[in-house]
């Protein structure tokens, strides 16, 4: 801990303070020392007195306590003094060489690197209308780099030639491929391969892990590869691609999560599962990780703690192999595991423990888990102390040291009250787990997860054989695909039941709930856990109490909406269309009976549009309306159809921006759900909701841009008359006021493209709407709403509600028949 916590605190810090540091920890420790040598020493009778027969020796045992308490005091401090300068020493290499400065001036360089880790896609980000394009990370090592003349600095004289120096910087490369078959290329790439890039040098803004520089790659083509990677990344690149080539034919969820779960392969996992072990925190299933190394390690050599007695057990005593080869043997294994699946925090960390284990093994020493865990941890520290600001190490000796202190406590507490053994040992393994990693969940991700207990259980028995037949798999995939093939199909079963938990766990509505995030937040959330925990143990002796307790978590996690609505308000009673609370852009849902509603647009986000529709209580949806294909009104739509029956998906007549288009239509097809065109005038109906298309109007001249496009509906629900008109911008409000000469006063409004300063104010007149509801992301790069456009619609009388500072807006329907008035509601945010 002493080595960890200087490290962390010595990263990047410049100037004399942590050689200060180190010297005062290193004299302070040797100053330890010496007082434990003089205070521990006997204090018998000296040389050439006799020696009593009674008392041998004064021996004081508080003397002898103090004496190791202060070598243990001596021994942090000197931990402490080496995590620190090595630290600064890693820290000092990010700024050596010509790529800082570079960076600083924002200038170019072509640069030699080596390819460090995967390649790996970046999540596309939806800003407005499209989504940032997917750019491949790469993490690289700089070995030579080439300074251009126009990176001289101003009023230096000018090179006569190109400079070239030799380097280690760490970087991170960004490309933005041209096509597949580049992205390809790159995402192909295996580390230890050397590439030549030209790129432009920008400081690293992120922080964290060791970046001396970002590298934006100007070209937009393949990589140009120099150096081919060496024969052990070429061997373990041709087994991750033999187990991905004998996953082909299964399911998609068991395709794309089993090579992650063997080898750490995430390219095939998508936004809505990885998005679904997040929310039921089961990330550590997601790829890789100690656990996985666990299972091949006791696969080898049985339990631990009967490795070196003659019941061990495993598959080495009964090949005959005897202790010291065994150990070797464990050894190769680890070798192979972490170039296989990678050098990542958690298997660096249980790849170290493992080794450690073997070591006493081989020499017959005493083993010990959890000083095994910290010597563990010193050596990765002192090898690497940017593991130290690694929030995925930190989970992973969390989680390792709560399974090995917290959970043997809890499992003999459960079986005393009759517990079976094998249920006592998994609920201890997995509470004891949450509880020491949930405050750092908190600081990531500013929720805390009600599912997560329930969801690692069941996930839990289905990790062994998908391990195990992964690992089978991948070993005769080169030689034997068929059989490879044959071994992951039951792999491929227990991969997609973990798929599946995470899946309906994250589905249910109180799967998560917010919590201040930061460090504040998870501190905050370490504080009330063990008042909590010592709560739950006085409740264990009464039944009644305990009962009551799960039965109020399970209405926490079901949230029925007649209960969230008693509690919350929330959603109103008898409501007839909200605006859902999606960032910026649209999503709207309209009431048509009970547990279902129309919905027109899904908004920027599947999650927040899955989870609005949740909170109404919707389960069936017998149309989807996308008014228009940018992102940010249908790259929601996969949220709308998760677990839900969805009848169809309506679109408009013009197919822009074509790849928007067709992944609404890929979408669809993977959901069985039919995509068909909006006619101008259609009208439908269903139970006391009907709308009528108004726009685009029949026989006009068909609109060439996206917005002047939309799907516009005049819907009347409950006596309520609504217009939803998408984005139009002003020219097409007006050839709709021209088109539909007779639209009606309006009891809503949904403001057109978030309420932006292009209208037609003339249309605000003729509409007159009761409420203006607008759809926005809180602070919008965009400006959003426009207080012109806000003023406007207030002048006409009208009351505006925003989702960027109201939350969801839910419009009702007051009063009798002919006497109904609009009522807005909004949800908060």
């Amino acid at each position: 801990m002493a080595a960890w916590a200087a490290a962390a605190w010595a990263l990047g810090r410049e100037g004399a303070a942590v050689p200060a540091v180190c010297g005062l920890a290193t004299a302070a420790a040797l100053a330890l020392l010496a007082a434990a040598r003089l205070g521990g020493r006997w204090h018998g009778p000296r040389r050439g007195h006799r020696v009593a027969a009674v008392r041998p020796a004064t021996f004081c045992p508080a003397a002898a306590a103090r004496s190791r308490v202060l070598v243990a005091g001596a021994a942090a401090l000197l931990c402490a003094a080496a995590g620190a300068g090595v630290a600064a020493l890693h820290g000092a290499d990010l700024h050596r060489g010509p790529l800082p400065a570079v960076a600083e001036r924002y200038g170019q360089a072509t640069v030699e690197m080596e390819v460090t880790s995967d390649p790996r896609l970046t999540r596309p980000q939806v800003s407005g209308p499209a989504a940032t394009p997917a750019a491949v990370l790469v993490r690289a090592g700089a070995r030579h780099v080439t300074t251009r003349r126009a990176d001289t600095p101003a009023g230096a004289p000018k090179s006569p030639a190109p400079q070239t120096a030799r380097v280690r910087t760490p970087v991170l490369v960004l490309v933005q491929p041209r096509d597949a078959a580049a992205r390809r290329a790159w995402l192909r790439l295996l580390p230890s391969t050397r590439v030549r890039v030209d790129a432009r040098v920008s400081p690293d803004s992120g922080g964290g892990r060791a970046v001396g520089a970002v590298l934006r790659v100007a070209g937009d083509g393949p990589p140009d590869v120099v150096g081919g990677p060496s024969a052990p990344q070429r061997a373990a690149g041709a087994l991750r691609g033999g187990l991905r080539e004998a996953t082909d034919g299964l399911t998609a969820d068991a395709r794309a999560l089993l090579p992650g779960l063997v080898v750490g392969d995430t390219s095939r996992i998508p936004a809505e599962l990885q998005d679904a072990f997040h929310a039921t925190d089961l990330t550590h299933l997601l790829a890789v990780s100690g656990a996985n190394f666990t299972i091949l390690l006791a696969l080898l050599i049985g339990p631990p703690h009967l490795a070196a007695r003659a019941e061990r057990r495993g598959l080495a005593p009964r090949l005959g192999i005897p202790l010291r080869a065994t150990a070797l043997l464990g050894g190769l294994l680890t070798l192979g595991f972490v170039v296989v699946c990678r050098p990542e925090p958690s298997v660096l960390r249980a790849a170290v423990c493992g080794l450690i284990t073997l070591l006493a093994l081989g020499t017959g020493r005493r083993r010990s888990l959890l000083p095994a865990l910290a010597a563990a941890v010193l050596l990765l520290v002192l090898y690497d102390p940017w593991l130290s600001r690694e929030y995925g190490f930190l989970l992973s000796v969390l989680a390792t040291a709560a399974l090995l202190t917290l959970a043997p406590r809890w499992s003999a507490a459960l079986r005393a009250r009759r517990v079976p053994p094998r249920l006592a040992e998994a609920l201890a393994a997995a509470g004891a787990a949450q509880a020491v990693c949930a405050p750092v969940v908190a600081v990531l991700a500013a929720r805390v997860s009600l599912v997560a207990i329930p969801c690692n259980l069941l996930a839990e028995f289905a990790v062994a054989p998908a391990t195990v037949l992964g690992f089978a798999a991948l070993a005769v995939a080169l030689p034997a695909m068929p059989v490879a093939e044959l071994l992951a199909t039951p792999a491929g079963w227990a991969a997609e039941w973990i798929a599946a938990v995470a899946r309906t766990g994250a589905a249910l509505p109180g799967a998560t709930y917010g919590w201040p995030g930061g460090w504040y937040g998870g501190l905050a959330l370490a504080a009330v856990t063990p008042p909590l925990l010592l709560g739950l143990r006085r409740l264990a002796r009464r039944r009644w109490l305990c009962a009551a307790c799960v039965l109020l978590v399970l209405l926490a996690v079901l949230r029925p909406v007649p209960l969230t609505r008693v509690l919350t308000g929330w959603p109103p009673a008898g409501w007839r269309l909200v605006a859902c609370d999606v960032g910026q852009g649209d999503a709207l849902a309209l009431a048509a009976g009970d547990g279902a509603a129309v919905v027109v647009d899904t908004g920027p986000d599947p999650a927040l549009a899955d989870r609005c529709l949740r909170d109404l209580g919707v389960s069936r949806v017998p149309l989807v309306v996308l008014t228009h294909f940018h992102d940010d009104h249908v790259a929601g739509l996969a949220g709308v159809l998760r677990g839900r029956a969805v009848g169809a998906i309506q679109v408009g007549g013009l197919d822009e921006p074509p790849g928007q288009a067709a992944a609404v239509r890929r979408t669809a097809a993977a959901a069985g759900v039919p995509v068909i065109r909006a006619r101008p005038g259609e009208r439908r109906r269903v139970g006391g909701l009907s709308w009528q298309v108004v726009w685009p109007a029949a026989g006009a001249p068909p609109p060439a841009e996206p917005n002047d496009a939309s799907v516009t509906l005049l819907v009347e629900t409950a006596g309520l008359t609504v217009l939803l008109p998408g984005d139009l911008e002003p020219p097409a409000q007006r050839a709709l006021l021209t088109a539909v000469p007779r639209l009606p006063r309006l009891d809503a409004l949904k403001v057109p493209h978030h309420g932006s300063a292009y209208q037609d104010h003339e249309l605000l007149r003729r509409l007159r709407p009761r409420f203006a509801l607008v759809s926005a992301g809180a602070g919008n790069p965009y400006g959003h709403p426009s207080p012109r456009t806000v003023a406007a619609l207030r002048a006409q009388g009208a009351a505006v509600l925003r989702t960027d500072l109201h939350g969801p807006l839910a419009l009702t329907a007051e009063g009798e028949a002919e006497d109904r008035t609009p009522a807005a509601t909004p949800g908060g945010r």
